[in-house]
């Protein structure tokens, strides 16, 4: 997967194609940049001939000429006032021009992540897809902000001083473009080379950044079970594996500007020597003392593109990694959706047909299930951990997808309908909360966003929430963080369950939903949650046998098959499987 990703996403050339044509709705201010520049670029040009000239009027024998003098400098004062602001005009244009950009890589980034397979997603470190959203996407606006700086103006100063230097002295400009290749050469060598090394680092710093977010996001887990010294020990690892390859690709990237430095240092000097040459009247002649200050002014503006541009380079190099690593994320595989529904509203049946479904196609986990359950049908799916319970559950959801066979939901085959349509119909609480930063009112109305406020608290009062909200500080209003905040799992549980209340689905999934409720509350939850299962079809997962007596049919599962299936007593008449369940969770307590 990863192979392709990068074949996907391609070389660093590929990359900055792939950015430009992002950057095609922003060319009006490009144009406006591109103006700034020019304007910046060409008063600059002009004012060491404005310095030249002046130099003039103070050389020689006789008193200063101050009458020809002075226009000189009103005028360099009057350009450089103009440069200055074309210079600020082009910042504030590239800018926009950047973050623009950035903003919508990183809208598409994300928008991806809301349509890869779950599947995909699962197999990825979530610190590492984080990286990618936000420290890549701040290492290319640092990129891209300082290459537009410095490709406009360097490009147009590297242009125009030739052509000025051509009209000074075309013997000099000779030798300073004969000695320019030196520096680009010298430039490219190394670029070509860091570049490899700033994807390493980018690489580096994704697993770095997942590390980090598996390890404070798990310090009870970690404190619990003193695994402080273990957790060090891996940091650092990848701590020093990072410094490493950061330390590489600055070091490559920095042997860049030096060695361009000291290329334009050659030209500088030559022009330096064959200027004073031409003054004297050796090599051309012509050349004036304030000429040739001029024309050493133009070479240092000729060569300081270059140095600017190879101090960059360290910061493009990062810039396309990081780029080619949120473009790995953009084009990856997202999920297809048919163009119609064929779903229909009023049933809530389900009907597995032949499934097949495996994580790991080495492995089979569920192969050849089938079940009928029809509209209004109250399931239970029980079983040791592992056999596949929840698993049906995320392919009713189309979280995955089946590797063969049919599930058909309403009459439709779900892969027929869009998933949108399709989990609209479905409320679920998972043993996993999740609450999103917000008011509790607000994450109750997730289940049904139109509900009047007398609707939300009925709903809480009906899961057994409405008294513990009212509470917390400011009631309905308190707000809560995206772990749930100082509630406590059994009140986040609560909380969703109210959630779902609320939706009114046709189909309702309840997976563990109660794991985190202590037994008083349970027993209350149970009957709110009997009167939110009437006529609606039902799914149960649980390991607590004790909250799927009630059901229609019981489907014991193991190693992906339903190995027995009927209601509570006919199991347990039975004497098999889920007696054996049962006699195991409840003996020692009736005893």
């Amino acid at each position: 997967m990863k192979k392709a990703n990068n074949a996907a996403a391609g070389s660093s050339s590929e990359v900055l194609k792939k950015l430009l044509i992002r950057l095609k709705d922003q060319r009006a201010l490009a144009a406006l940049s591109l103006i700034a520049a020019f304007v910046s670029v060409a008063l600059s040009l002009v004012i060491p001939v404005l310095v030249g000239r002046g130099i003039d009027c103070i050389v020689g024998e006789g008193s200063v000429d101050f009458e020809k003098l002075t226009p000189y400098l009103v005028m360099i004062g009057i350009c450089a006032l103009i440069s200055a602001l074309a210079n600020y005009l082009m910042g504030r244009v590239n800018n926009r021009i950047t973050y623009h950009c950035v903003r919508r890589i990183r809208t598409e980034a994300f928008e991806r992540i809301q349509h890869k397979p779950l599947s995909a997603l699962d197999g990825r470190a979530i610190g590492d897809t984080v990286s990618r959203l936000i420290t890549d996407t701040d290492q290319l606006a640092d990129g891209l902000l300082l290459g537009f700086s410095q490709l406009f103006t360097g490009v147009l100063a590297i242009l125009g001083t030739l052509a000025f230097m051509l009209s000074v002295s075309p013997i000099i400009t000779l030798a300073v473009v004969l000695l320019s290749p030196l520096s680009i050469v010298v430039a490219g060598f190394i670029s070509k080379r860091s570049y490899l090394s700033f994807k390493a680092r980018t690489e580096a710093r994704g697993e770095n950044t997942a590390l980090i977010d598996e390890f404070v996001g798990e310090q009870k887990l970690i404190r619990a079970f003193k695994y402080e010294a273990e957790a060090r020990k891996r940091f650092s690892e990848s701590n020093e594996h990072l410094a490493a390859c950061s330390v590489k690709a600055t070091f490559l990237s920095s042997l860049t500007n030096p060695s361009t430095r000291f290329a334009n240092s050659i030209i500088y000097a030559s022009v330096a020597v064959l200027g004073a040459l031409s003054v004297i009247g050796t090599v051309g002649g012509g050349l004036t003392v304030g000429g040739l200050s001029a024309f050493l002014s133009y070479a240092n503006q000729y060569t300081k593109p270059f140095n600017e541009i190879s101090g960059v380079i360290a910061e493009l190099q990062g810039a396309l990694a990081g780029a080619q690593r949120l473009f790995e994320l953009i084009e990856a595989p997202v999920e297809t959706e048919p163009k119609e529904d064929e779903l229909n509203p009023e049933d809530g049946s389900v009907r597995f047909d032949s499934v097949a479904f495996s994580y790991d196609k080495k492995s089979e986990l569920i192969k050849d299930f089938s079940l009928d359950v029809k509209n209004g049908m109250r399931v239970a799916i029980v079983g040791p951990t592992g056999c596949g319970k929840t698993t049906l559950i995320n392919l009713i959801m189309r979280f995955y997808e089946q590797d063969g066979g049919i599930i058909i939901f309403g009459g439709a085959d779900t892969r027929r309908m869009k998933r949108s349509t399709l989990r609209s119909k479905i409320g679920m609480v998972l043993q996993q909360t999740w609450l999103k930063t917000s008011t509790v009112r607000d994450n109750i109305a997730m289940g049904d966003p139109d509900a009047s406020f007398e609707e939300i608290v009925d709903a809480a009062k009906k899961a057994h929430a409405h008294g513990f909200i009212m509470r917390l500080e400011n009631g309905y209003d308190t707000v809560v963080g995206d772990e749930g905040g100082a509630l406590s799992e059994g009140q986040k549980q609560l909380i969703c369950i109210a959630r779902a209340m609320l939706a009114k689905p046709d189909v309702l999934i309840l997976d563990e939903a109660t794991s985190s409720i202590d037994t008083r509350t349970e027993m209350l939850v149970q009957d709110a949650m009997l009167s939110l299962m009437k006529g609606r079809t039902s799914f149960v997962v649980a390991h607590r046998l004790s909250t799927v007596r009630g059901a229609d049919v019981i489907l014991v599962m193991d190693s992906g098959r339903v190995i027995e299936k009927g209601r509570h007593d006919e199991l347990i008449s039975k004497g098999g499987f889920y007696k054996r369940l049962y006699e195991t969770q409840f003996a020692h307590r009736d005893a």
